[in-house]
């Protein structure tokens, strides 16, 4: 039995009170998802602005009436620190997600960013101090590896960031080392590293990769891929992401504390691959699909050319063991893309 079947069943014995940032979000309503299948009380928190109602409604149907009334949901923003303490004071574990991503949106906007990610951030991180809570995750990120060429990414070896989205997570890492030697405040950092799976939002201008792509083959729409297509990514399916979260906030050792990790699976795929894999498993739903050939477009500003992730760091320490691999989440993701879009 691996360290995470292990603590699946611990939880559904003891259940906790959790404290889920960005809930409605992707990651943040898988997150709330298997908590609630695990019988966790859970309070979410989120503003909409990056999150969706469907998520949350997408979660009531997949989950028992008992389960779903164990889960509270409050609208309201990280920018507001009497909102943060609010929640902080109720629960036993926070698992901070709420952030704007994007590495474009931050060249855009980085005054918007910075509020977000820092300040709302901040305030995060102090209301949950002064909550006592026993323990603070939070979503750091690949971006901060930056510049920095080696392959595969440890965790003690960075760069300069290339983007102000890279600033605000590599300033997290520092804002929560300087809280756990300052007020002895127990935080674990996860570097996530491409994440993708259901519930991941194909529309917008800041989509990620993997739904633009999905729903640009599902609608019959151009597909883009930004340079030559041999630029890599180690992306790692939801449900590795979850693992990561559940095993950092109740980790016991004390040399997993205040540290932060790579979360990922281990494997670079290139863009052209991964283009591959999702129009074979697109066809496979929907035959009738013509096969098309992507259009190559110049690099994007702030994209770093590959990246790999050495997870020996997390699998030492907090038992991390990446269920899925690319395929496989893809076999998993393409089922939910091709479902929700086909009906759009």
């Amino acid at each position: 039995m691996t360290q995470y079947e292990k603590l699946q069943n611990e939880l559904r014995k003891s259940p906790r009170r959790w404290l889920v940032t960005g809930v409605a979000g992707f990651i943040g309503s898988n997150l709330l998802e298997t908590l609630l299948k695990l019988d966790q009380q859970v309070v979410g928190l989120d503003n909409f602005a990056t999150g969706f109602q469907h998520n949350l409604d997408q979660v009531q149907h997949l989950v028992s009436d008992k389960q779903w009334s164990r889960f509270a949901f409050v609208q309201g923003d990280i920018r507001d620190l009497a909102t943060c303490r609010q929640l902080c004071g109720q629960v036993d574990f926070v698992l901070h997600q709420a952030a704007l991503g994007s590495v474009p949106r931050s060249i855009d906007d980085p005054l918007l960013t910075n509020e977000n990610n820092l300040t709302g951030f901040l305030n995060m991180l102090v209301a949950a101090r002064d909550a006592k809570v026993q323990r603070f995750v939070y979503a750091a990120s690949s971006s901060t590896y930056g510049d920095h060429p080696d392959l595969p990414k440890v965790e003690d070896k960075i760069g300069k960031p290339l983007s102000p989205y890279a600033v605000t997570k590599y300033v997290n890492e520092l804002y929560a080392d300087v809280f756990a030697r300052t007020y002895g405040f127990q935080t674990i950092g996860l570097r996530y590293f491409n994440i993708f799976g259901r519930r991941q939002d194909p529309n917008g201008a800041y989509a990620a990769v993997m739904p633009k792509w999905f729903s640009a083959l599902i609608r019959g729409e151009k597909l883009f891929i930004n340079g030559d297509g041999e630029t890599s990514r180690d992306f790692c399916y939801i449900d590795n992401c979850v693992q990561g979260n559940l095993l950092a906030a109740t980790a016991t050792d004390s040399a997993a504390l205040n540290q932060v990790y790579n979360i990922a699976f281990g494997e670079r795929t290139t863009l052209n691959e991964l283009f591959s894999f999702i129009q074979q498993r697109v066809r496979t739903f929907l035959p009738e699909i013509k096969a098309i050939t992507p259009t190559y477009r110049d690099f994007r500003p702030g994209d770093v050319r590959h990246s790999l992730a050495d997870i020996s760091k997390a699998r030492t320490l907090l038992g991390y063991e990446p269920t899925h691999s690319v395929k496989e989440g893809l076999d998993q993701a393409a089922e939910w893309y091709v479902r929700r879009l086909s009906d759009e």
